[in-house]
């Protein structure tokens, strides 16, 4: 028993770090955008500071080229103590970052690398600490576990939401732009010595100890496309909708809801806190579920409620109250449970366990570079210049109704009991 808390504070504290710290920015980027960006068009600024939030994004598949496959040559404790230590540097020099008003163009391109280095380590953090906790768990209970660190992730982003919360809820706008958004980094400091900590006491995989015995020649992802398209292009396609759902409902939507629907700043975030906080309590349960009854049921359910349910609901969105569009973005959150928890024990039992941490940390963080980071920017675009206030229900309805078709058609059923397919491979 103790070392199954171990093993689950190390999926959870690590995903806390990192997403608490990748996440905050997206929550704050009115004030970096009058910080850092300063321009006589306001949404030009915020344009260009969602454009650095997405810069994050692209950094990531190559932190997932390096920490990916550090975890399948050297191990998966090797790779995550790696990841926690490149996310915390440059999450702590930017409490002290000086803006552009104290050194000019320095400012943005200073923070820019440092969203860089926070893409870099996020790249490979998320995706090898879920090959780490279902390579130590039993067949039967992958599903649960794998869903740890997607609930330590969430649990991460709903902490930087509460911040956001609590900050706007205490401080002027004054006083946040002077030094409100800098306390909102402050806990990396405690997460990432306890996250440290934990890591450094834990164990490697059996798996990956097994696997060693005989070592893949060549590069994982080579290997994965040769040998596994299937596995390749599902990954990429899955991938997609968790990043165009995520960043859309939960990153871009509280600034949607205040400068479109004309909501507080509290209220925009109260409204995201309730939802992430639905969307987190719904991880485990959900991946429990499909640990009982299969992981392509629920992927069909949701996909399929997504794209059938997301435009109507954004349009209802531009028409309701405060209370109704608090409602709608809970029923958000709900379709997003069934999705989501069960994604990460999906992809990586789509990979074998020598090119697991690779595959799966590339192609995903490919895919969420592509369609995840640049979201919030292209919606805001979309939005606000072009005139197009249901995009994001549109986007997400298109992009969710052409994978759900694929997965239909192609997805196996990954569980190792439930399946002949081709995912069962420890």
């Amino acid at each position: 028993m103790g070392y199954s808390r171990s093993l689950l504070f190390t999926g959870i504290v690590g995903n806390i770090l990192e997403w608490y710290d990748f996440i905050i920015y997206g929550y704050f980027a009115s004030q970096f955008a009058k910080l850092f960006f300063p321009a006589s068009d306001p949404v030009v600024s915020l344009i260009l500071s969602f454009s650095t939030f997405a810069m994050g994004f692209f950094a990531r598949p190559i932190g997932a080229f390096f920490i990916g496959y550090l975890g399948d040559r050297k191990g998966r404790k090797p790779a995550l103590l790696v990841s926690i230590i490149l996310m915390a540097i440059p999450s702590f020099l930017i409490i002290f970052l000086p803006t552009y008003e104290t050194i000019g163009i320095l400012a943005p391109i200073l923070l820019t690398l440092l969203r860089l280095l926070q893409g870099f380590s996020a790249g490979g953090e998320y995706t090898t600490s879920i090959a780490f906790l279902l390579e130590h768990s039993s067949p039967d209970k992958r599903g649960l576990w794998s869903s740890v660190n997607l609930f330590g992730a969430i649990l991460g982003i709903l902490l930087g939401s509460l911040s956001a919360t609590l900050l706007h809820s205490v401080l002027d706008q004054t006083s946040l732009e002077r030094y409100g958004w800098r306390l909102a980094y402050l806990p990396t400091i405690f997460l990432a010595l306890v996250g440290y900590v934990i890591r450094k006491h834990t164990y490697e995989t059996p798996a990956f100890l097994k696997a060693q015995l005989s070592p893949l020649r060549g590069f994982p992802l080579m290997y994965a496309l040769k040998h596994c398209p299937r596995s390749f292009f599902l990954t990429i396609l899955l991938s997609m909708v968790q990043g165009v759902a995520f960043y859309i409902l939960f990153v871009y939507f509280p600034t949607y809801f205040s400068r479109y629907l004309k909501l507080s700043a509290d209220q925009a975030l109260i409204s995201n806190t309730l939802a992430m906080a639905l969307l987190c309590a719904l991880i485990l349960p959900c991946a429990y579920l499909s640990d009982r009854i299969g992981r392509k049921p629920l992927l069909v359910f949701s996909l399929s409620l997504y794209a059938g349910l997301s435009f109507w609901l954004n349009k209802l969105l531009t028409i309701s109250s405060f209370k109704e569009i608090v409602f709608i973005h809970l029923l958000f959150a709900l379709i997003s449970g069934f999705f989501m928890s069960i994604l990460p024990v999906t992809l990586a039992e789509l990979f074998p366990v020598k090119i697991r941490s690779t595959s799966l940390a590339v192609l995903y963080n490919v895919s969420l570079a592509i369609f995840g980071g640049t979201a919030p920017m292209l919606a805001t675009y979309l939005v606000e210049k072009v005139n197009l206030p249901l995009f994001p229900g549109l986007y997400l309805s298109l992009t969710t109704a052409f994978v759900f078709l694929i997965v239909l058609i192609f997805l196996p059923e990954t569980h190792p009991l439930k399946s002949k397919g081709i995912a069962q491979r420890s």
